[in-house]
């Protein structure tokens, strides 16, 4: 069996997507599954059992002898809006948890981690270990994933292999539910879709243009391709960056959602919230000679085929994926 924890996420529902195209059926999905609209993710799935994050631990330790593999994305994902107990309680303590189990019973892990574990890129995009202790997160979520990158790192005893993944920008189809904290291409296709525009956040940086502003936007598709290929690599354990290698603006980003519309572009510019403006990064650009150092040479979704993969083939249809 094949467990993935946060299946119900976006992440983690396209990876089940790639396991059962891959031919893989025996698939454990954890989550909290109290939400409908995020269950849809799980539709059409082939699943061997739904297991409640709750009871996960209690589950693994009946069932270990059965388990090869486990992908743990599960996360409070929200940047703001949470106390610290809560972070530390589900992306901290429990990804501990999640770590000392399998070294216990000899499994192998991925985990995911996060860009906004580098906070304005004061140390640059490399996912050098030797960083990982300097690093400032500029939100308690950041923080709760660097603490856990720091704490991976600090152990003696570990998973036979094990990776930690720091996502960039992540986008794609199965995020419906994700509300404020959804990609800026599907706020940007539903803008579009009730006004006939889009705005974007001004920028209060010098350095930049207003839509200048630079983010490593990857496409979910990718992300479950490289954990597929880490799946049966199965050596040189650490952290990895899971970006394309390639900043792009955020007027790239909703010119491009226009276009795949079938639009002209109609794009004006509104303040940066306060609550997220002295936290806002402004440039993200993973390095990823890393991952492609040990053998992940696939090629990446340009921000162009994406956006028209995910427009046309998703939100155009409302599908899930």
């Amino acid at each position: 069996m094949i467990v993935v924890t946060g299946a119900a996420g976006m992440i983690g529902s396209n990876l089940v997507r790639k396991l059962n195209d891959e031919g893989y059926k025996d698939i454990v999905v954890v989550d909290e599954f109290s939400r409908e609209e995020k269950n849809r993710n799980l539709d059409n799935k082939q699943l061997a059992a739904r297991v409640d994050r709750m009871r996960f631990f209690e589950w693994l330790d009946e069932n270990h002898k059965f388990v090869q593999f486990i992908f743990h994305m599960g996360a409070r994902s929200a940047t703001t809006g949470y106390p610290k107990s809560v972070y530390d309680e589900l992306n901290l303590n429990y990804s501990k948890t999640v770590w000392k189990k399998c070294v216990a019973y000899g499994i192998p892990l991925v985990y995911a981690s996060s860009a906004a574990t580098y906070g304005l890129g004061e140390k640059g995009y490399n996912d050098d270990h030797t960083v990982v202790g300097d690093l400032h997160p500029l939100n308690l979520y950041g923080e709760s994933k660097n603490d856990f990158d720091k704490w991976a790192l600090q152990q003696e005893q570990q998973p036979f292999f094990w990776a930690g993944l720091k996502f960039f920008n992540v986008y794609g189809p199965n995020e419906y539910h994700k509300g404020r904290m959804a990609s800026v291409i599907l706020h940007t296709f539903n803008q579009i879709k009730d006004t006939g525009g889009m705005k974007l956040f001004k920028s209060h940086h010098p350095d930049y243009k207003d839509g200048e502003q630079t983010r490593d936007f990857v496409y979910v598709k990718d992300l479950s391709k490289i954990m597929f290929f880490l799946m049966h690599h199965r050596k040189n354990s650490g952290i990895y960056n899971v970006g394309t290698g390639k900043g792009r603006t955020f007027l790239d980003l909703a010119t491009n959602t226009f276009k795949a519309m079938g639009k002209e572009p109609n794009i004006t510019f509104i303040p940066t919230p306060e609550d997220i403006r002295d936290k806002y990064q402004y440039f993200t650009e993973a390095n990823m000679s890393k991952l492609h150092k040990i053998g992940y040479d696939e090629p990446f979704y340009s921000l162009e085929a994406g956006i028209d993969d995910y427009v046309k083939n998703y939100l155009m249809n409302n599908a899930v994926y």
